[in-house]
C-alpha cells in the first residue's frame, strides 16, 4: 500500500513552516472532531488521518525522516517494490539494510529519485526589521544589509577559471554521486554517497576560478531593497524567495524573511484592521457637549460630543483605521467615551455644584434611579 501524502492531509506545502503546519492541524482537528460530527460516519475517519499527519509532521526529526524515506522511521520504505510486506521487510532488520534502497540508485534516478545528482537548497537567512507605527499603516520601502552567500558569477557556480576549465570527474561520470560496497554482518551491502574525488559536484576543476578560489560561491555583504505593505502588522513576516543563501553545490537559494516589528502608538491600539481610543473628557464637557481633537492617521480631527453623553458610549468612525492588506478597504477607527470627574474642588466649585444637583430631579438619572428601587 502507497504512504500517505501527509502534507495533502493537512492541506500544506511541502515547504510549510512548524507554524503553518501546527495552524492548520488545528483547524482541521475542529473540524472533524467526532463529538462536533454525530452524524457524519466519515468524521471520525479523517480526524485520525489528520492526528497521524501531525504525529509526523510535528516533530522536526520524524518530519525530516519523512522527507527523505517517506515514513517517520528513517528507513526506506520498499512497500511498492516487494508487495505488501515490504514495508515490516526493511523495518524488521534495523540499520544493517540501511543503503539497500542504493540497489536500486540507477532504476529511480532515471526518474529524479535517489540515482540522480543531489539538488541542494541553501540556507534561508532571517532578518527582523523595525518599523514606525506610520510606516506599517501606510507603506514604505526600506533597504537592509545583510551578509549572505551568492553562487560566483566569474564561474558560474562551477569552481573552474571562466566557467569552462573542468573536466567530468572519471570515477563517478559526471553524477557527483558513487554506489560503493560496505561489509555488515548480513554480508555485503551496496550504498551510495557522494563522490569524494568530486566534492559530489561532477567535475575536477583544471584551474581554479580566481574570484572565488574555486569554491563556487562568495561570501558577500548585499543591499535589499524590501517593500513593505501597507497594513502590515507586528509579528508578521515578509518572505523573499530565492534571497537567501546559495547552496555550496547546484541547487536553488534559500528565501529570505523579514520579521516584522512595529513601534506602537502614543495613544492609538491597532486590533488587526481597526484603531481603538480610550477618550477621557471633563464630565461637564460629556453634560453639556462639544468638540475635541482626536489623532487619526491622516492628521488630527475635531470630534463632536453630543450633549448627555454617557461614560462608556462608543463612536465608530468608518474608514479611519488601518489599510486592509493587498485590499482597497480601511478598518474603523473606535472612539469610547470615559467621562473624568476632577480630582479637587474649590469652594466656590462645591456650592455650584450643590446648587446644580437640587436642580437636577433625581428621575433624570435613570439607572440611579433603577437601582434605588431594585435595593428597596
Amino acid at each position: 500500500m502507497a504512504n500517505k501524502d501527509y502534507y495533502s492531509v493537512l492541506g500544506v506545502d511541502k515547504k510549510a513552516s512548524a507554524d503553518e503546519i501546527k495552524s492548520a492541524y488545528r483547524r482541521l482537528a475542529k473540524k472533524y472532531h467526532p463529538d462536533l460530527n454525530k452524524d457524519d460516519k466519515t468524521a471520525a475517519e479523517k480526524f485520525k488521518e489528520v492526528n497521524e499527519a501531525y504525529e509526523v509532521l510535528g516533530d522536526e526529526k520524524k518530519r525530516a525522516n519523512y522527507d527523505q524515506f517517506g515514513n517517520a522511521e528513517g528507513q526506506p520504505n520498499f512497500g511498492d517494490f516487494f508487495g505488501g510486506n515490504g514495508g515490516s521487510f526493511s523495518g524488521s532488520f534495523g540499520e544493517g539494510f540501511g543503503g539497500f534502497g542504493d540497489l536500486f540508485g540507477d532504476l529511480f534516478g532515471a526518474f529524479g529519485g535517489r540515482g540522480a545528482r543531489t539538488i541542494e537548497r541553501g540556507e534561508d537567512i532571517d532578518v527582523q526589521i523595525n518599523l514606525s507605527f506610520d510606516e506599517a499603516a501606510f507603506g514604505v520601502y526600506k533597504e537592509i544589509i545583510i551578509p549572505k552567500i551568492e553562487k560566483c558569477l566569474s564561474c558560474q557556480g562551477t569552481g573552474a577559471k571562466d566557467g569552462k576549465e573542468f573536466s567530468q570527474c572519471s570515477t563517478c561520470k559526471g553524477k557527483g554521486r558513487v554506489r560503493y560496497t560496505q561489509q555488515t554482518l548480513f554480508g555485503t551491502t551496496i550504498q551510495e554517497g557522494p563522490c569524494k574525488d568530486c566534492n559530489g559536484t561532477g567535475r575536477i576543476v583544471k584551474e581554479k576560478c580566481a574570484q572565488c578560489s574555486g569554491k563556487g560561491y562568495k561570501k558577500v555583504t548585499k543591499t535589499v531593497k524590501i517593500k513593505i505593505p501597507a497594513g502590515i502588522d507586528n509579528g508578521q513576516t515578509i518572505t523573499m524567495r530565492g534571497e537567501g543563501n546559495a547552496p555550496f553545490r547546484e541547487g536553488v537559494s534559500g528565501d529570505l524573511r523579514i520579521h516584522v516589528k512595529v513601534s506602537p502608538h502614543k495613544v492609538l491600539v491597532r486590533d488587526k484592521f481597526d484603531l481603538h481610543l480610550e477618550l477621557y473628557v471633563p464630565f461637564t464637557l460629556a453634560l453639556l457637549g462639544g468638540k475635541v481633537e482626536i489623532p487619526t492617521l491622516n492628521g488630527p480631527y475635531m470630534l463632536e460630543i453630543k450633549e448627555l453623553t454617557q461614560s462608556g458610549t462608543v463612536m465608530r468612525l468608518k474608514g479611519k483605521g488601518i489599510k486592509v492588506l493587498n485590499r482597497d478597504s480601511y478598518g474603523d477607527l473606535i472612539v469610547t467615551i470615559k467621562t473624568e470627574a476632577p480630582k479637587s474642588l474649590d469652594k466656590k466649585s462645591k456650592q455650584l455644584l450643590a446648587q446644580l444637583s437640587e436642580e437636577i430631579p433625581r428621575q433624570a438619572y435613570s439607572k440611579y434611579e433603577a437601582y434605588l428601587k431594585k435595593i428597596k
